[in-house]
């Protein structure tokens, strides 16, 4: 008789962002009238620029011709959009070769695909709160699980200890949920305590392109020994628009080396096996991002976003609420007024003023009595919003 996979009935019942939709559109059933401001899930609001969208229709009619058509694509990726993610490390200070990038379909895929280059019996460690895919996958996997407390106390940014030896550790930086962002310093040490342990760094990077402070490293490979034990996973879903696009790649270092097994040479068999490449239009359209006109033309977008968030940070200093994130992040993670919990905070806000966010407690245990707030909406109503939620919480 077939056996399904029991571990499924170790899951939530929900995953976190659909109870956010079903919850949203039950109010919206009792409530047309009302006006909704969705400040919850981080999906952007804004289209794909001009570059991207001319090098998409330029690849379509590539299609149409047979000197130019294109079928399946390299597994890992088509060599011109593999060397153009080369020049944006390079650009960082980052030494990353051609064949150490593997196009993908979206880092969401990745994060749960890589951990097929692990076996089941190794720890993984999450810094928590954090984005339900890192223990949703482990679950599933049946691997240990250790969590690793991030709270005010340590900046939601907590450190290596002796207590915290893991053979796979998840970092995420600049953090989705709470916006905070590891120095060059406090990732050194990461880095270090990885190679004296033996572990792999899952490094996600997928919110880099909001770093403005230079202390900040936009890719762990910036820093010394990272290409010995870490794999960074990236997206261009934040950074360009293309969450309905879905466009990622992930760096798999020829360095990095466990029970004599190389896990570059690894993926590469693996990607041999699970996919057949990423569409030519698509990796056409990504390649233009990397075009001095195309950063241009995402910055811009990187900037109102930026701005959407400084119109919540602003908010929260008024009404003197502790929050981080929202500078180099685009989100705000704020601790609940008056001792509610993630979820009464999400109720109240919904009920009181319309507005939707993401309660803390989604993200962990650690989330609890917070709440998480995106910058992803349009200005007008992103700034509608702060302007709600500041009326509301200066009555408290």
């Amino acid at each position: 008789m077939l056996k399904p996979n029991i571990r499924y009935s170790q899951l939530k019942d929900s995953y976190l962002f659909n109870t956010i939709y079903r919850k949203t559109n039950e109010y919206l059933a009792a409530n047309p009238d009302k006006k909704v401001l969705r400040m919850g899930v981080g999906d952007v609001s804004l289209p794909l620029c001009d570059a991207v969208i001319q090098a998409l229709h330029n690849a379509v009619d590539d299609q149409a011709h047979p000197a130019s058509f294109h079928g399946y694509m390299p597994e890992a990726g088509a060599p011109f959009l593999r060397a153009a993610i080369a020049g944006y490390y390079r650009s960082m200070g980052a030494k990353v070769s051609e064949n150490e990038i593997f196009v993908s379909s979206g880092a969401c895929d990745d994060l749960g695909d890589i951990l097929e280059l692990f076996d089941q019996d190794n720890t993984v460690m999450v810094i928590e709160p954090a984005y339900p895919e890192y223990v949703d996958t482990n679950i599933l996997a049946g691997r240990n699980i250790v969590h690793l407390n991030a709270n005010e106390e340590n900046g939601f940014l907590p450190m290596p200890d002796n207590n915290t030896a893991a053979d796979i550790i998840y970092i995420c930086s600049p953090n989705n949920p709470t916006g905070a962002a590891y120095n060059k310093h406090q990732l050194q040490e990461w880095i270090d305590f990885a190679n004296e342990i033996g572990a792999v760094i899952l490094f996600d990077a997928a919110y880099e392109i909001f770093i403005e402070d230079a202390s900040l490293p936009h890719s762990i490979f910036e820093l010394d020994g990272a290409n010995r034990c870490a794999i960074e996973i990236c997206s261009l879903s934040k950074t360009a628009g293309f969450t309905g696009t879905r466009l990622g790649y992930t760096v798999v270092p020829h360095d990095l080396v466990r029970g004599g097994m190389n896990l570059n040479e690894m993926w590469s068999r693996n990607r041999e096996t699970r996919t057949n490449g990423i569409s030519y239009i698509l990796q056409k359209g990504a390649a233009a991002v990397f075009t001095a006109e195309g950063q241009n033309q995402i910055r811009k977008n990187i900037r109102v976003y930026k701005e959407n968030a400084a119109a919540f940070t602003k908010a929260l200093d008024k009404v003197g609420v502790w929050y981080c994130g929202g500078t180099n992040s685009p989100y705000i993670w704020m601790k609940c007024p008056d001792g509610m919990s993630g979820w009464e905070f999400f109720d109240y806000l919904i009920n009181e003023i319309q507005v939707v966010g993401i309660p803390g407690d989604g993200f962990g245990e650690c989330g609890k009595g917070y709440f998480r707030f995106s910058a992803f909406g349009s200005p007008e109503d992103t700034k509608e919003a702060a302007d709600r939620l500041c009326k509301l919480l200066e009555k408290e």
